[in-house]
């Protein structure tokens, strides 16, 4: 298969980005100081995560990808965290541990019937923990759309989406989940033209892939031609790795926690150039011997995120239902 089209669009606005620059020179001090720490390996063992070998599976990755994005809390207020088995979750590990527990506790999340028509107290309770989950009223919409999509445009079974892409290809996958699902449509207009980044819907094939170890309706053969996720914490990391820099009056306005407003050129021009930087980060590791998908460098960066030295200053702030 030929390359995928969201590398092809993000180049485009790398070539012409003016407030994002990319710094080819940091790639291999980079891998140098930080690549000892890379899994080349990518486990969805967890215990927020839900498997069980089935399909069902599949349906619950399903409606965790609809759901994840933007857990920041505004100014001044709490970060939302969910207790599960007594331990506290916030953020991603939020959303996974809530749908977890929701499903213990008798709630069909994976049911399109229950998903189209799901109400705001069942969300709410499916949510409930310290704090409240940014743009609730958001989330709440794009179940009850995957719902009643599933139901009318795919027989009311999610896995007609695999039949669909043949099973074989993650590619394929994400393009009929982004043509069927408003909400995964994940699309910018840069200077007139077209960008697609894709990110919940890249995601979606990389979960299943790795939750499934490959196999079954996990068993692509071209997970390799998936890009980068593009979010908030990986700029954070190459900008703190020097990769990317920003021009003084975005690094300010960053810095200063303002939100950036979706779809905005300094927004698009920090995700595409994040992309851009993890497929030559790949190329970097490449020439070190280790082969690496964009998926894997982009699990490496999100876990350097994690860390204190990758935290000095903020990550970009855009209230937005694709990341």
């Amino acid at each position: 298969m030929s390359g995928f089209q969201v590398l092809a669009s993000v180049e485009r606005v790398v070539a012409r980005s003016r407030l994002v620059t990319f710094r080819p020179d940091r790639i291999g001090p980079a891998i140098l100081k930080w690549g000892h720490t890379v899994n080349p390996l990518s486990s969805w063992e967890h215990p927020c995560h839900f498997f069980d070998g089935t399909e069902e599976s599949v349906r619950w990755i399903f409606a965790l990808e609809v759901l994840n994005h933007c857990f920041w809390p505004g100014l001044d207020e709490p970060v939302w965290t969910v207790i599960y088995n007594g331990m506290p979750y916030s953020g991603y590990w939020g959303l996974a541990a809530s749908l977890k527990r929701a499903q213990e506790q008798g709630f069909p999340i994976t049911d399109p019937h229950f998903l189209s028509s799901i109400s705001a107290g069942d969300l709410a309770e499916i949510f409930s923990g310290a704090g409240r989950i940014p743009m609730f009223e958001e989330r709440l919409k794009n179940l009850r759309d995957a719902g009643s999509i599933i139901l009318s445009e795919l027989g009311g079974d999610l896995m007609s989406l695999f039949d669909a892409a043949s099973g074989l290809s993650a590619v394929g996958l994400v393009s009929r989940t982004v043509s069927l699902f408003p909400s995964f449509r994940d699309e910018a207009l840069y200077r007139t033209e077209r960008v697609d980044f894709w990110k919940r819907a890249q995601i979606f094939a990389f979960d299943v892939f790795t939750a499934f170890g490959g196999d079954k309706w996990g068993k692509f053969d071209d997970i390799g031609l998936l890009t980068a996720f593009a979010d908030y914490k990986l700029p954070q990391v190459l900008r703190e790795l020097g990769i990317i820099s920003y021009h003084s009056g975005l690094a300010t306005r960053i810095d200063a926690m303002q939100p950036l407003q979706p779809g905005s050129e300094e927004e698009v021009e920090i995700r595409a150039m994040t992309v851009w930087a993890v497929e030559k980060l790949k190329n970097g590791f490449h020439e070190h011997g280790l082969k690496l998908t964009s998926s894997l460098v982009d699990n490496w960066l999100w876990r350097l995120g994690q860390l204190d030295a990758f935290r000095k200053r903020p990550y970009h702030r855009c209230q937005t239902l694709f990341y």
